[in-house]
């Protein structure tokens, strides 16, 4: 069976023995938005639980349009447009328009990349373009605590924008359920100390802090709480996306209202449901620009981890072109030697820094199975590293898997045999984390983000506090 699975921006295609491949998961087919730009300008003039935008905007001194960074494939070029058209008829000029990269603790994006994000109409709209910066302090205003015990530090040109506009993807999210809506606000625009705690290992341990879930998930309750104490938007565009990036719904209004339409979409576009686990599962990490990184093409590896079955393998190619990732992430692969014994450490109470929870989320998965990865461009020594056994193919990992043949973490990563297996099953998840793979048994593949006959809302349990975390540049 020949299949292409999402690799930087060409794909990758790999050939899979048929008689071991029994699900090819990808996002289901949903009509594609025709015409996206009208789209936009109608779900502007009618949007979900709020007013026209253009209303709305009329008699505010300014406005800010938040965007995610070149990590998120948003057709920004085909929303902003329409955004600034019904500010500017409703009286602001495009100098009083900010649009700001919520970047959370990513790095800023080069010229070329914002060229790209963005398109040339909006560049050359005059309106203004600048990136949150997490670690300038003086750029954040404290606004208190939430009940979990969350700083709450906020971009301060965000919260003294007369109008208040949020924009993004809307897609299964490995910790928070769904993005979009209020990720936007946290992490996107948090402060270094705001982004930690929302990270910590409290919030991320939890089996409910996984995609495609709300119910109980601490990560989608706190970015919640800390999107409202910052005061909320006044409007949110959200959007949904296929396998071609092609726009298959457009979501505007109220922040709350329009998200839960978006997150609906979402879950019935990507939610693909299977009866029992494989042996092995093969995925990718989503493809350019997600899996620029090691640290982005975790969510891959998280994202499949709920269709392999205990003590199975994961096989994902990720190009990795820019690395392991960011400082931070890359000093703490290269620093750890046992995983497990740092995320048990920082569960209690140990040190946990900047980007650990990237490791966190993989240490869960490693519990599980085994993970093997295909990089082009990131050499062999750095994939052990990130706790993942590299191959040279796709093919090469699948048949030494088939074979019985794995790595050996008590032997300094010496390879073993296993009894090989005939019956092995495979299952494909080409389009990697854009694709909510679950279990006709487990809680995501029994509920839905929908509204039921029983109503069901997550239960009000006691609040635990979180840990504040230090701040610390490197581990």
């Amino acid at each position: 069976m020949k299949v292409t699975l999402r690799y930087g921006r060409e794909g990758l295609a790999v050939e899979l023995p048929d008689e071991h491949v029994s699900h090819v998961l990808r996002q289901n087919r949903l009509p594609k938005v025709e015409r996206p730009r009208e789209a936009v300008e109608q779900a502007l003039a009618e949007p979900i639980g709020a007013r026209p935008l253009a209303e709305l905007a009329r008699g505010r001194r300014d406005a800010c349009l938040v965007i995610s960074d070149i990590t998120r494939p948003v057709p920004n070029a085909v929303i902003l447009p329409p955004i600034i058209g019904a500010l500017t008829d409703a009286g602001l000029a495009p100098g009083d328009m900010l649009i700001l990269v919520a970047t959370g603790l990513h790095r800023a994006n080069t010229d070329d990349e914002l060229l790209e994000m963005l398109g040339r109409e909006v560049m050359a709209s005059g309106c203004r373009i600048e990136h949150h910066i997490a670690r300038d302090a003086a750029s954040h205003e404290h606004l208190g605590e939430t009940d979990r015990g969350t700083p709450v530090v906020i971009d301060r040109r965000y919260l003294a924008a007369d109008l208040k506009i949020l924009t993004g993807l809307v897609e299964p999210h490995l910790m928070a359920g769904y993005s979009g809506g209020r990720k936007a606000i946290c992490p996107g625009l948090c402060a270094v100390e705001t982004v930690m705690a929302f990270h910590g290992p409290e919030l991320l341990e939890p089996p409910e802090a996984c995609a495609g879930n709300l119910v109980d998930n601490p990560v989608h309750e706190e970015a919640l709480a800390v999107a409202k104490m910052a005061g909320g938007a006044d409007f949110i565009v959200n959007v949904t996306l296929d396998e071609d990036r092609d726009m298959t719904g457009v979501f505007a209004g109220d922040m709350q209202a329009a998200h839960a339409q978006a997150m609906i979409r979402a879950e019935e576009q990507t939610k693909v449901v299977i009866d029992e686990p494989a042996d092995i599962v093969v995925t990718s990490g989503g493809g350019y620009p997600l899996d620029l990184t090691m640290y982005q093409g975790i969510k891959g590896i998280v994202a499949a981890a709920p269709l392999v079955k205990p003590g199975g393998t994961i096989i994902i190619a990720q190009e990795n072109a820019e690395g392991i990732g960011g400082e931070e992430f890359t000093d703490l692969m290269l620093s750890v030697s046992d995983p497990h014994e740092y995320i048990r450490q920082a569960i209690g109470g140990g040190d946990f820094c900047i980007d650990a929870w990237q490791l966190h989320v993989l240490e869960k998965v490693l519990r599980h199975c085994e993970v093997v990865n295909v990089s082009d461009a990131l050499p062999q020594d750095l994939q052990r590293e990130c706790f993942v056994e590299p191959a040279g193919s796709v093919e090469e990992a699948v048949n030494r898997t088939l074979e019985g043949v794995r790595a050996d973490a008590s032997s300094a990563r010496g390879q073993v045999r296993a009894p090989a297996r005939t019956n092995m099953r495979i299952a494909v998840i080409p389009d990697g984390p854009y694709v909510l793979g679950c279990l006709a048994g487990d809680s995501v593949g029994t509920l839905s983000v929908a509204p039921t006959s029983d109503n069901r809302q997550p239960t009000s349990q006691p609040v635990r506090k979180v840990r504040l975390l230090k701040v610390r540049q490197m581990c």
